[in-house]
């Protein structure tokens, strides 16, 4: 028989959450690293990042008509804790991570040369949903590098991980 479990526990029996560092351009450009990130429609193509209102990062999201997803992989794992544990209130978070600004192709928002993926996004929608407001962006370019390996895509779960066994 299964056991009654909280809220929090419930939240526990999820495997992980992909890692990406989202960058925002505007009056200041600005790298965050979150683990809220989702496909929220396949047509017309939406994904979404979930940030909480206390981050400096949502002001600029609020702030800005576009961002970009960027996934790292395992390779960049220092430069992914640099820009989730420092503040862009207080520093240049590419410099900070030794990343590199990219011009994107559609939107005006930087991307991170070193991500082997870089999705554009042009905000759609804002949602408040308890403590985060979803950001949700319509994708109008992206790119992969072709040596890309999704089992390199970090996951994160109380800490950072990548995917495992194959089960079928």
């Amino acid at each position: 028989m299964k056991q009654k479990i909280t809220a929090d526990d419930a939240e526990d029996c999820f495997t992980g959450f992909p890692v990406v560092l989202a960058s925002v351009g505007g009056q200041k450009d600005n790298i965050i690293t979150l683990a809220m990130c989702h496909v929220f429609s396949f047509r017309p193509p939406y994904i979404g990042v979930g940030i909480g209102p206390k981050r400096f990062s949502h002001g600029l999201f609020k702030e800005s008509k576009d961002f970009a997803v960027n996934v790292p992989t395992r390779t960049l794992l220092k430069a992914t804790e640099i820009c989730g544990s420092k503040s862009g209130r207080r520093c240049d978070k590419f410099e900070a991570a030794g990343l590199t600004r990219e011009k994107a192709e559609r939107i005006s928002s930087p991307l991170i040369e070193e991500c082997p993926v870089n999705i554009e996004c042009v905000k759609v929608k804002e949602l408040d949903a308890g403590d985060h407001t979803w950001f949700i962006g319509e994708i109008v370019a992206a790119r992969k590098d072709p040596s890309y390996d999704k089992a390199e895509m970090m996951l994160y779960w109380g800490e950072y991980r990548v995917i495992g066994e194959l089960v079928k």
